[in-house]
């Protein structure tokens, strides 16, 4: 097994909020800012902030600004971050395998 891809997968994953930052868009095709938070509860708008452009250079998400008053701004996966739910796949169904009910 590949050390530097199975670190490379985890460094997306890593942190309490990117996991749900993803999910919350792969359930919406576009999503703006404060959609996103109302989606994911607890998270802070530095935090949000921080995460969506760690995600957005490591290329999983993409943002849309429209020169607006007020400023929109939106967000989605990109085909990177379609095909990075599989790795969410594969985590459900090991952990449907072998979570205690």
């Amino acid at each position: 097994m590949d050390k530097c891809s199975v670190a490379y997968t985890l460094s997306i994953l890593v942190g309490k909020w990117k996991p749900l930052i993803i999910l919350a868009l792969s359930q919406e095709e576009i999503l703006r800012y404060g959609q996103l938070k109302r989606e994911i509860d607890g998270i802070t708008h530095k935090m949000l902030s921080s995460q969506l452009k760690e995600l957005e250079q490591a290329g999983i998400i993409h943002r849309e600004e429209y020169p607006q008053i007020p400023p929109k701004v939106e967000y989605s996966l990109t085909e990177k971050g379609v095909a990075f739910l599989d790795v969410f796949n594969a985590m459900k169904i090991w952990g449907d395998r072998y979570a205690s009910p």
